[in-house]
């Protein structure tokens, strides 16, 4: 007697014709049975119990994440300018949902697909001006500034470990500033904590440094402390 056949989550979307997405939300709010043979892996029994036409229903369209980025700036009342800065970028969406305020459908980290219905919920809190500054990823630039130390020191904290890139995001540029660039950047409270973790630093000193004056921090390898 053979082995009872098994499904994982794109075998079980494809015999049952659902958007994948779809499946994935049904999956979320425990729509369908449970995966059981082990982690999202479908007996055949499980899988024929499930009705299409309900997971369908559930999720009838996705957003992206640009089209989510730009409910959410328009529900601060600062929408999105087409090709300008953006107040809510598809990056700090992608946060938000590593955070459990929204649930990635998409297989493609680059390219989230979010229920609308749950997006809309989102879109109504009355904390949603903290919440998606606080989930808005921070460049080089801005991490420096928010340190109130010089670009320069930011790097060596970068090149000590003390601090790692969160995500990379591609920027287009005209061909005069280089064309299309990749930007790495930084999350806000993993640079409000490099202080606190590193209370051997004397910060107060490093903030004060002149332009052009070497900084204490390009004397230590990573790994080690000043002493």
């Amino acid at each position: 007697m053979g082995q009872e056949a098994q499904y994982d989550e794109g075998q079980a979307a494809a015999r049952l014709r659902v958007p994948r997405a779809a499946l994935r939300w049904a999956v979320h709010i425990g729509a369908v049975p449970a995966a059981d043979v082990g982690p999202m892996i479908w007996s055949r029994a499980a899988v024929e119990s499930m009705d299409p036409e309900a997971i369908g229903s559930r999720l009838p369209y996705a957003l992206s994440g640009a089209e989510t980025a730009d409910r959410l700036a328009e529900a601060l009342g600062t929408p999105n300018p087409p090709g300008g800065p953006a107040r809510v970028s598809v990056a700090c969406v992608r946060e938000m949902a590593a955070a459990g305020f929204l649930t990635d459908l998409s297989d493609d980290p680059d390219r989230p697909l979010l229920h609308p219905d749950q997006v809309m919920g989102l879109a109504r809190r009355p904390d949603l001006d903290r919440l998606t500054t606080e989930a808005t990823p921070l460049g080089p630039d801005q991490c420096a500034a928010r340190l109130r130390v010089r670009r320069t020191d930011f790097d060596h904290l970068v090149r000590l470990g003390w601090i790692t890139c969160a995500l990379e995001v591609r920027v287009k540029f005209g061909a005069a500033r280089g064309g299309t660039v990749r930007i790495r950047l930084y999350r806000r409270a993993d640079v409000d904590r490099i202080p606190a973790e590193h209370p051997e630093v004397d910060w107060v000193a490093v903030r004060a440094l002149p332009k052009g004056r070497r900084s204490p921090l390009a004397e230590l390898a990573p790994g080690r402390r000043p002493g």
